[in-house]
């Protein structure tokens, strides 16, 4: 079977895709590859200046807009400008293994950006979306742990753990997303993809003395980033993708290769901690989803 690369990407036109980090990276191709397919790309980053270079280098129907996943302020801001359909949400931005810190609102900076941020977003864009939200997870969801009581690390903090956890939240929320809209009959689909071990900008920004040998395994074993940005168009453009699906890598270890689907732990797959988590979500970011069905 042949494998599946950027050029076979439906066509895109007439579509509007939402991509959250998209100045760099993952993201950056992410926004470029559905761009050239013909859709209208909004690149949501925090950086307004560095996503207007990256968008200089694109070509096609791109904007850039303004949105700190740090802020629910930010992100409200953000929702409140966003007037037009939106097919594709891709909630892509993140960080990794950073130092201990706090977003704007006092939420773990790890769990605030990565989780927090896009549950937020999604919740606030719902009734504008009218196709999938593919949500960026990573094979590191397997070292995490949901910390329902203290998701914010009030004390020991240990950054990799922290990393993991967002990560397995990212995963539970997409599947978590995923069943709700399908109880309320929704057409909206719900996905989690993961990049494998793919050469990014995230292995030199943990601030710690880990940057160097990272960097230098990047250079060594990573696959190129391209290639990492595959399984997240997979999910944002594949029509008969079913719904809840996790997609990644095909090879060994799921660290490279070409997008299919893949399964993920059976910690992500418990529907009770699923459950929690969302409630948790909803109570911390003060965002409470409103889901309808078809003829909305």
């Amino acid at each position: 079977m042949a494998k599946w690369t950027a050029s076979d990407i439906p066509d895109q036109s007439g579509r509007t895709a939402v991509v959250t980090g998209a100045n760099s990276g993952l993201g950056l191709i992410a926004a470029k590859r559905l761009a050239g397919a013909g859709a209208h790309v909004v690149l949501a980053c925090r950086n307004v200046d560095k996503g207007k270079e990256a968008a200089a280098g694109m070509t096609g129907d791109v904007e850039v807009r303004q949105v700190d996943l740090a802020s629910l302020a930010s992100v409200r801001s953000f929702a409140d400008s966003t007037t037009e359909q939106v097919d594709v949400l891709i909630n892509n931005a993140g960080l990794m293994a950073v130092p201990r810190g706090r977003t704007e609102d006092g939420f773990d900076t790890q769990f605030g950006v990565n989780h927090l941020g896009h549950f937020a977003l999604t919740g606030l864009l719902l009734g504008r979306i009218t196709d999938r939200v593919v949500t960026m997870s990573s094979f590191m969801h397997r070292i995490g742990r949901i910390r329902l009581t203290d998701p914010n690390w009030s004390k020991g903090y240990r950054r990799w753990a922290a990393y993991g956890q967002s990560k397995l939240a990212n995963l539970m929320f997409a599947y978590e997303l995923q069943r709700r809209l399908a109880a309320a009959g929704s057409p909206v689909r719900a996905y989690a993809a993961h990049p494998g071990y793919s050469d990014t900008n995230l292995q030199g920004r943990t601030e710690s003395i880990q940057d160097l040998p990272m960097g230098l395994a990047n250079r060594l074993f990573a696959q190129p980033a391209e290639r990492g940005a595959l399984p997240s168009l997979y999910a944002a453009t594949v029509p008969e993708l079913p719904g809840g699906s996790f997609v990644g890598p095909d090879g060994p270890g799921e660290l490279w290769g070409y997008p299919h689907r893949v399964r993920s732990n059976s910690a992500s797959r418990d529907e009770g901690v699923q459950r929690r988590l969302w409630a948790l979500s909803e109570e911390l970011t003060g965002v409470e989803y409103e889901f309808a069905g078809p003829g909305r």
